[in-house]
This record gives structure tokens, sequence and C-alpha cells, in this order.
């Protein structure tokens, strides 16, 4: 769990208030006009999720789905009008991006119409062609196994 001020990030599933997110996505988000609210809840189950409240009131919410080695997609960040202005969005995407079990992920993706100098603070760049996707790829290449070479990002030697 995170703090800061009144305000905490936790990735506890049972925390979250699906349906404050639901009504977000559904009615408020550009990405999700009308989600069905089951597929809001089967993407929850199988994300890590990072819900942000103030006391026991769903601030914000972003979910990663991944694999947890290589591959991980930022999704459905938003922070509810009443929380904007606090710095809250950059919090939440800062403690998404350096979460201990994502430190060693390879490859993030995300999907964006207007926030992308958001996201260009923490790595990303514009990933070529639709203008939409940015990439964040991790530095280094993959270690190499006992007494083999190391492979590049791509899997080639």
């Amino acid at each position: 769990m995170w703090r800061r001020g009144d305000y905490v990030i936790s990735t506890d599933r049972s925390r979250l208030d699906l349906d404050a997110i639901h009504a977000y996505l559904s009615e408020e988000a550009y990405w999700s006009p009308g989600v069905a609210r089951e597929v809001v809840e089967r993407s929850t189950r199988h994300s890590l999720n990072f819900g942000l409240y103030r006391g026991d009131e769903q601030a914000g919410f972003a979910r990663v789905a991944t694999d947890y080695a290589t591959f991980a997609w930022l999704a459905d960040v938003f922070v509810l009008s009443a929380h904007r202005g606090a710095g809250l969005g950059k919090w939440l995407v800062e403690t998404a991006v350096s979460h201990p079990e994502l430190r060693g992920v390879r490859r993030w993706i995300l999907a964006t119409a207007d926030a992308h100098g958001l996201y260009a603070r923490f790595g990303f760049r514009p990933a070529g062609g639709d203008p939409r996707f940015m990439v964040r790829e991790a530095r280094s290449t993959m270690a190499a196994p006992a007494g083999g070479r190391a492979a590049t990002a791509s899997g080639a030697p």
C-alpha cells in the first residue's frame, strides 16, 4: 500500500468499488463507452489493479494486464473529477510502473488519445503507426543462461 496525504493506492482487489469503476468506464471514459459490467469484472479479475482511495471512496483506478516477466499493458487509468488537479494521476502511473512485481518487465504498452505527455514522463514513447499507442522498453537485454550468450530484447542472440 502506498500513502500520500489523505490518499492511498492499494492492489487489494477486494477494495475495488466496481460500481464506481464501471460507471466511469461505461459513462465517462472515451475508450470504453457502454462497456458491460461483466467485462469490467472479468478484466479486474485478470489484472493487477491499482485502486486510488480517499478513505473508503474510490478516487481513481488503473490496471495492468501482464505475464509479470516480458509484457505489461497499462489500461483504464483514470482519476475521478472531484480528485483531479493534485498530481494523483502521475502518482497512480508512477506506482504502477514501479511496482516491485513488475520491475523486470521488458515491454510495456498503452493506448491514449490525450495523455501522451503524462506517459512520456515515465519513459513511454510513441510506438509508431497508430499515434494512440505508446511503448516503454527495458534498456537491458535478457540475462544469458549459464555458459550462454545473452539474447537481445527481441529474443535473437
